[in-house]
């Protein structure tokens, strides 16, 4: 297939799209994204005395233990959240294939826009940047550039515009290719890009 005026592969950017595959790798990835330093402190951890309030019989009250009961106002938490690690393992098959999905989805829309390469100049200038992206009819639009290698001008100029991520090939994953209105892809990036889903 084409995208433009490039010849591109059908097995990357011609696949069959699954909802559910691409749901499955979008949750692996915030799944592995998440701190897990959440935490609460049990009746054993809370500062209290460990002295039972009131007498077990005969008050009138409710049979009550220490101050750091979970159902007292102020104590401790019953099964409440510990720190944890929240990445469990999704085959590498089911990886390449979301991402060759995502492409995929990206291509089918028209939504991917192959060029050279990006030039603003020897120094990062976000002024260059946008001029780049409204040249291109991308300036309202939700960008991801995608980058056969770091080049630190392009990342620079283009790192304070909240519409627009900038990665390298290496880093090109299932969330931000769908997080993006458009694609678009330095031509050289291509063959990266087919070793990812290849290796």
């Amino acid at each position: 297939m084409k995208i433009g005026d490039v010849e591109v592969r059908d097995d990357v950017f011609g696949v069959k799209v699954k909802k559910h595959v691409l749901w499955e790798v979008v949750k692996w990835q915030l799944a592995s994204r998440r701190q897990g330093t959440h935490s609460t402190k049990t009746r054993g951890e809370v500062a209290y005395s460990g002295r039972k309030i009131l007498p077990q019989k005969g008050t009138g009250h409710a049979r009550r233990g220490d101050r750091g009961a979970n159902i007292l106002v102020g104590g401790g938490v019953a099964h409440g959240p510990k720190p944890r690690d929240y990445w469990y393992p999704l085959p590498k098959k089911v990886r390449k294939l979301g991402l060759k999905m995502a492409l995929s989805d990206k291509a089918q829309n028209g939504a991917i826009l192959i060029v050279e390469a990006i030039d603003l100049g020897d120094r990062p200038k976000t002024k260059e940047a946008l001029r780049f992206l409204e040249s291109m009819g991308l300036a309202s639009e939700k960008v991801l550039i995608v980058l056969p290698s770091k080049e630190e001008v392009i990342y620079k100029s283009f790192r304070n515009l909240p519409n627009v991520r900038v990665l390298t090939v290496e880093g090109l994953n299932v969330y931000d290719i769908l997080w993006s209105d458009r694609l678009v892809l330095i031509r050289s990036a291509l063959e990266g890009i087919y070793k990812r889903v290849e290796a």
